[in-house]
């Protein structure tokens, strides 16, 4: 049972992956068609950048997931690296048990938002409704607290990113 919950993480891992990289691709792709068409053509599309921005809503949320899962996001490691076990665990039990409430918070809120706003629409799409514009906020949640739990049954809490998904290069 646990091997399959944790192959489906590594799924859903990689569908995040796919969805954020593909949202960097095709926002990549659409910017400068809105330059092209704004200065070269003089008759500039209006759909380009609303577009632009909800496909990086949608990318912040998904890569922020896969940045949790990976280890690779803003965490200090001083106080768990002066600790030893059991307080080590304690502490990685804590912070998860907050994170968990945050998500959930994101969750349960932002299908609030879904609900009170999808009956509205956006204006440069009429179509899509404003709704399903805040909907990575409650997908971003829901997909942390699977992260959470994956790594609460682990009991993995202060791992270092693997080398592969670290730059080599400084920030000096």
């Amino acid at each position: 049972m646990r091997a399959q919950y944790f192959r489906l993480m590594d799924a859903v891992h990689r569908g995040c992956l796919i969805v954020a990289g593909g949202c960097l691709l095709i926002i990549t792709l659409i910017i400068p068609y809105g330059v092209f068409t704004r200065y070269v053509l003089n008759s500039a599309a209006s759909w380009p950048e609303p577009l632009a921005t909800l496909l990086m809503i949608v990318m912040s949320f998904v890569a922020a997931v896969v940045c949790y899962r990976e280890y690779l996001h803003i965490g200090v490691g001083v106080l768990p690296a002066f600790l030893n076990e059991p307080y080590k665990t304690y502490l990685g039990w804590l912070l998860e048990s907050l994170m968990m409430l945050t998500s959930v918070f994101m969750l349960w809120w932002g299908l609030r938002l879904v609900a009170t706003t999808y009956n509205q629409i956006i204006p440069e799409f009429p179509i899509l409704s404003v709704g399903v514009s805040y909907l990575p906020v409650p997908l971003g949640g829901g997909l942390t607290v699977l992260f959470i739990i994956e790594r609460m049954m682990k009991g993995e809490f202060f791992q270092e990113a693997d080398a592969e998904t670290v730059s080599t290069l400084t920030t000096e």
